[in-house]
């Protein structure tokens, strides 16, 4: 449970560099996902979240 909180905290810290070093283009990013489909944001979740546990799954064998 505190590898997920660890995790949590990452993401947000990750999150927050990009909003605070890159907030113009943060906004232009925010903007074209909502113009952007359903079907390909859900697509490109679905890659990233595979990516995502792969590379855990990698690191922590």
């Amino acid at each position: 449970m505190s590898d997920l909180i660890v995790a949590i905290g990452l993401v947000l810290a990750i999150e927050g560099l990009i909003f605070a070093a890159f907030p113009e283009a943060a906004k232009r990013l925010a903007a074209s996902a909502l113009e952007t489909p359903d079907g390909a944001l859900r697509a490109a979740g679905m890659v990233s979240a595979a990516i995502g546990v792969v590379i855990v799954w990698l690191v922590r064998g």
